[in-house]
């Protein structure tokens, strides 16, 4: 069987040691866009480390600081074929704020391993640790694999979030660059799917797409730009579901609805290029009660 869900979720955690400084941090979120207009204070926050209020990071920086990826695939009880996993869902819970530069390590582990039919879903869980051996976050991305279900085991929780049936708070459109995946390669993320015309054919696209996480920290910025006056440091969790192919030079409209009883704010994104296509579905960012009033 290629995956033997016993072996795999009792393996012990992998252990990555990682490091980052203000330059990766500038780099990320260039590579999402920050920093127009160049002259803009709000915008310098994210990428000039000599701004007066301090360099702002966004928590799913975090993400791609740890760079665990698809680390299920190097543990024990799992030889399925890359091509056709998928990253599908990603969550992540802040323990705190994190800092421009740091020396961390990551500790991730399977959780769970869901029968969906005709795909299984392996849940790999990852938390970042500080020198202080205090956590920074904690993230858990959902791997669907295809064509390997079927074998017998749960289906797992629905963990659906939609969008209310009312109208958005806020429609924002963001415009992206026809490189924006080339850039944000640089942050650590090299699969060919995002760069290589020819693996984006085979893979069914008809050019390289975005990469998810990058659609998704667009969004998690957006919302700390629109509604918490820029405060990445109070936002305390976000989640989405990767619903479909974004392409590089696309406009990304996300919707948006205030929800206090959910802790923060829910969210889709789409492609109006292309009839509101869905990109993110099932999304939310939460916040701490320091957030301010939203930006005009």
């Amino acid at each position: 069987m290629p995956i033997d869900v016993a072996k795999l979720t009792s393996a012990p955690p992998v252990r990555t040691e990682v490091s980052w400084d203000d330059r990766d941090v500038r780099l990320y979120h260039l590579a999402l866009g920050a920093g127009v207009p160049e002259t803009d204070p709000e915008e310098l926050r994210y990428v000039y480390e000599r701004h007066p209020r301090g360099l702002k990071v966004l928590p799913l920086f975090g993400v791609t600081a740890a760079n665990v990826g698809f680390q299920v695939f190097e543990l024990p009880g799992v030889h399925v074929d890359l091509a056709n996993a998928l990253h599908g869902g990603q969550q992540v819970t802040v323990h705190r704020p994190l800092p421009p530069a740091a020396k961390a390590s990551a500790s991730t582990r399977v959780t769970d391993v869901y029968d969906k039919g005709k795909a299984a879903v392996i849940v790999q869980e990852s938390t970042l640790v500080g020198e202080d051996g205090e956590p920074l976050l904690t993230q858990r991305n959902q791997i669907f694999v295809h064509g390997e279900g079927g074998f017998g085991g749960e289906r797992g929780p629905a963990d659906r979030l939609p969008a209310p049936d009312r109208a958005p708070d806020a429609v924002l459109d963001l415009p992206t660059l026809p490189q924006q995946a080339l850039l944000y390669r640089l942050s650590g993320d090299w699969n060919p799917l995002h760069a290589d015309p020819a693996v984006a054919r085979a893979a069914g696209h008809d050019r390289p797409i975005l990469h998810g996480l990058c659609t998704f920290g667009m969004v998690v910025k957006a919302v700390a730009d629109r509604f918490l006056d820029g405060d990445t440091g109070a936002i305390t969790g976000c989640r989405t579901r990767f619903a479909g192919a974004f392409h590089p030079g696309e406009t990304l409209r996300i919707s948006v609805w205030s929800d206090p009883a959910a802790g923060g704010y829910r969210l889709r994104a789409t492609a109006p290029d292309r009839a509101d296509a869905p990109v993110l579905e099932h999304a939310l960012v939460t916040a701490g009660p320091s957030h301010g009033a939203p930006v005009d």
